[in-house]
């Protein structure tokens, strides 16, 4: 197999046992070979290629940036890139090109990642699918891999192969899908509600959501700002502390980043787990969960009892207003954030010259899908004068109340709270495109998004692979920038579990050829 995560790479090319050239075309020779997944919008190969020949000259002169150099990543296309189209998956910024770089991605060029290109999305991040972008949707890995084949073989389908594939999960599908399919080692979403969490369970990644304020928000373009915060894809989760250790920190251009220093995040290898406390939020077990979601559920929290942790239930009491509360905060944010995109200054602009009240409607029609249009006016109905006091002003006060509940349940003595990322395994598409936007929504994000309202850390970890062999992940909550103390677990329980590496028919040969050459027979890539 080929567990290819980032440090035994990263020592590969240290130890000149492959160059950040050779490494870069294997990445885009998988990227065309999964060009059917839809996974990229924009494929940079000229960049990356430049970039891969700069890291070579600095190992040659034994002065690599750090971990990360030369190494592989993917961005999704909702961070700004200098010189790079940005579309947010929608018309109306198609051929927009920033003239900076968003701070996160700057601070991977400075460590010298390479940018493989620019990921898929639901437009403007609003779904839980990444079937709802202008550039089509995401397919998932696993619906190609031999272990979801092989138990399909059981079942009789006439159904239309080509339609006959499962979603990613959203917003930062085509992220997740570039990572999984071994297109790059690592690569960057946003989260508001759970769009980095819940594609990583669908792809059997881990996810990371970090604290808010923990990394800069600088140049995502936002959606909602009091929640956005970049998220983190990556096969496992030392590679994902790599990655936050190198994106966290303050940023003079992002006023709402913590002041401390930030220390790197090097995980220590946990071995006793008996001091720990892990709390099970009852209100999370919803009529909706599927059984096998629920039976994991209870099986990791009898691994974390059976090794001396203490586990015990805790309460939420404001988790059933969470959705509602999101909803009304999330849309009010949108309306007010999209109101930039009027024609006028960048992006789409129609043709229409009979007044400006007229070229803002139509370039605002022609510029968003009915996702984005429906949340702005749901977000302009809430944030009417007469409307105010009765919606937003209420959720903001919902909101304190749900960020208090898990202030209450880490004040008791809980050191990390275990729950689902998802409601189930991935769907497939034509299941799930008969729900509309918003429903699929509300359901998916269950679980996720009030980690974003309490502006806590989260990541989702694979745990097993479902009766149909299709990953399921769940999801580890920590206190607020105790993010290296959440990773720490995380990583304990991977250990546990050994969620096994996907294997993509007919594709995977390629991979094991390409990672077990001669020059890297020396270097253990199993996971």
């Amino acid at each position: 197999t080929i567990g290819t995560t980032l440090k035994p790479v990263s020592a590969g090319l240290k130890q000149g046992q492959i160059t950040p050239t050779e490494l870069c075309q294997k990445c885009l020779s998988m990227i065309k070979k999964t060009k059917f997944l839809n996974a990229y919008i924009t494929v940079t190969e000229e960049e990356a290629l430049k970039q891969a020949e700069e890291s070579e000259k600095r190992y040659a002169k034994g002065q690599p940036l750090g971990d990360l150099d030369g190494i592989p990543v993917a961005i999704k296309d909702n961070f700004s890139t200098s010189a790079i189209e940005t579309t947010c998956g929608s018309n109306m910024l198609k051929g927009y090109v920033p003239p900076y770089n968003a701070t996160v991605v700057q601070k991977l060029f400075d460590q010298g990642a390479l940018l493989m290109g620019k990921t898929n999305l639901d437009e403007f991040a609003m779904g839980s699918g990444s079937t709802d972008g202008v550039f089509g949707p995401v397919k998932n890995p696993w619906s190609y891999s031999k272990q979801y084949r092989e138990k399909r073989k059981q079942k009789p389908h006439g159904e239309n192969e080509d339609s006959d594939w499962l979603i990613t999960g959203g917003s930062s599908g085509g992220s997740a899908a570039a990572v999984s399919a071994f297109t790059c080692f690592a690569a960057l979403g946003s989260d508001t509600g759970g769009s980095t969490r819940n594609p990583a369970a669908q792809c059997g990644l881990v996810g990371v959501k970090p604290s808010y304020g923990l990394v800069s928000r600088h140049g995502l373009i936002p959606l909602v700002n009091s929640m956005d915060v970049p998220g983190i894809l990556t096969r496992c989760v030392d590679d994902a502390a790599v990655v936050l250790g190198v994106l966290a920190g303050h940023d003079p251009k992002d006023s709402t980043t913590i002041q401390d220093p930030v220390k790197p995040f090097l995980l220590p290898s946990l071995t006793d787990v008996s001091k720990l406390c892990i709390g099970i939020p009852k209100e999370y077990l919803v009529p909706e969960l599927s059984s096998e979601v629920q039976s994991l559920w209870t099986k990791a929290a009898d691994l974390f009892e059976s090794r001396g942790a203490k586990v015990i239930e805790v309460s939420l009491p404001h988790t059933s207003y969470s959705i509602v509360c999101y909803h009304v905060l999330c849309t009010s944010e949108v309306a007010s954030n999209m109101a930039r995109f009027d024609g006028l200054e960048y992006g789409h602009r129609c043709d229409i010259d009979v007044s400006t009240e007229a070229m803002y409607a139509a370039t605002r029609r022609e510029g968003f899908n009915d996702v984005v249009r429906g949340r702005i006016l749901s977000g302009n109905f809430f944030l009417l004068k007469e409307n105010y006091e009765t919606y937003f002003i209420k959720a903001q006060k919902v909101r304190r109340l749900i960020a208090n509940d898990f202030v209450n349940v880490f004040n008791s003595g809980v050191d990390v709270l275990l729950t689902p990322t998802t409601l189930s395994e991935a769907v497939p598409y034509l299941e799930f495109i008969k729900e509309d936007n918003r429903t699929r929504s509300a359901q998916d994000d269950i679980f996720t998004q009030a980690v974003n309202m309490a502006g806590l850390p989260a990541i989702s970890v694979p745990m097993a692979l479902s009766n149909q062999g299709l990953p399921i992940g769940l999801q580890f909550i920590g206190r607020a920038f105790c993010d290296q103390q959440l990773l720490t677990v995380a990583k304990w329980f991977e250990k546990q579990v050994q969620f096994p590496v996907i294997q993509l028919q007919g594709l995977m040969d390629d991979c094991s050829a390409i990672f077990e050459n001669e020059k890297l027979a020396s270097v253990s890539l199993k996971h």
